[in-house]
């Protein structure tokens, strides 16, 4: 029987279909006879306790240029739904948490993936830090005096912004460079949040790993290498993508945090990984199924609705 599966995006005009995992996700659930309804989060309409949105029927085919058709929009509830895939980008900022506790009012009658209010209480880059001995070391401030200390102690650092993403904002500061102070200032007018600074890892250089896990299970891996005098390895900002096999570090990693992704609902994840050390627990809107596919032959997006069929 097929289902009705609503999928909460920025708008399906932008993606770019050849390394979109939602593309893949949507793409899956058509093949597989569900129908698929679009919507972008500014839609969000709460009305006593009925969540609603402007949705239009989606069809999707893997052909650029020309990869949707979208119907008419009409005014529904989302309880009316079977499933609803949270797939905006970040940055996981007020409007992302907002639409996490409006999606609450229909979890898990309609199910939500992941999990909105696990999403809500594990931004990826606080998460990983319940596994202290499988990271780097780490300090999350404002403290500018805490991070010049910091530096102190480790040498070559890594600042970044708390809810960043993509790479943006992410640099990489050695333990002589003379701009942290005035780097710390600028992050001071543009984040209100806590800063990041991390031990960089040199090991880096030889990529940067994305381990998709799914009901937190390790089902594939693709390695990210950073453009030459680039220390970011994410491949919209120029890293390039390589086939990678699961060392035995990474598997004691994912051994590691399944108890805590299968009890918070986490069905899809992504872990970042850098020699043996894991940087984020990416729960919000995960990516790499497709160059995994591209690389392996593995399909993810397959893997990912058989878990959610399995709940339904």
């Amino acid at each position: 029987m097929g289902l009705k599966v609503g999928i909460q995006m920025d708008h399906v005009a932008g993606l770019h279909i050849g390394g979109d995992s939602t593309f893949a996700l949507g793409l899956e659930a058509q093949a597989r006879g569900h129908t698929l309804f679009h919507y972008e989060p500014n839609r969000l309409q709460l009305r006593g306790n009925t969540l609603s949105a402007a949705i239009e029927e989606m069809r999707l085919q893997d052909k650029e240029g020309d990869h949707f058709t979208l119907g008419e929009k009409k005014d529904t509830d989302l309880a009316t739904l079977d499933v609803v895939l949270l797939r905006q980008d970040p940055p996981f900022d007020m409007a992302y948490i907002t639409s996490t506790h409006l999606l609450e009012r229909i979890h898990p009658k309609t199910l939500v993936v992941n999990d909105p209010v696990s999403v809500r209480n594990a931004p990826e880059k606080i998460l990983v830090t319940e596994f202290p001995d499988l990271m780097p070391e780490t300090l999350i401030t404002r403290d500018f005096d805490a991070i010049l200390k910091f530096r102190e102690e480790i040498g070559d650092i890594i600042i970044k912004p708390l809810y960043g993403n993509g790479g943006a904002g992410v640099f990489h500061v050695p333990g002589h460079d003379m701009n942290l102070s005035s780097l710390l200032e600028m992050f001071d007018g543009l984040y209100r949040e806590p800063f990041i600074a991390q031990r960089y890892l040199a090991d880096v250089r030889g990529g940067d790993k994305r381990i998709i896990l799914v009901d937190g299970e390790p089902v594939g891996a693709i390695n990210r290498v950073p453009a030459e005098g680039d220390a970011r390895s994410n491949m919209h900002v120029g890293g390039r993508a390589e086939h990678s096999e699961l060392t035995k570090r990474e598997k004691e990693i994912c051994d590691r945090i399944a108890p805590v992704l299968k009890e918070q609902g986490f069905i899809f994840v992504g872990i970042d990984v850098i020699g043996d050390y894991m940087t984020e627990i990416n729960v919000t809107s995960p990516t790499g199924i497709r160059e995994v596919k591209n690389f392996s032959g593995t399909d993810i997006a397959a893997l990912i609705w058989d878990a959610i069929e399995k709940r339904l």
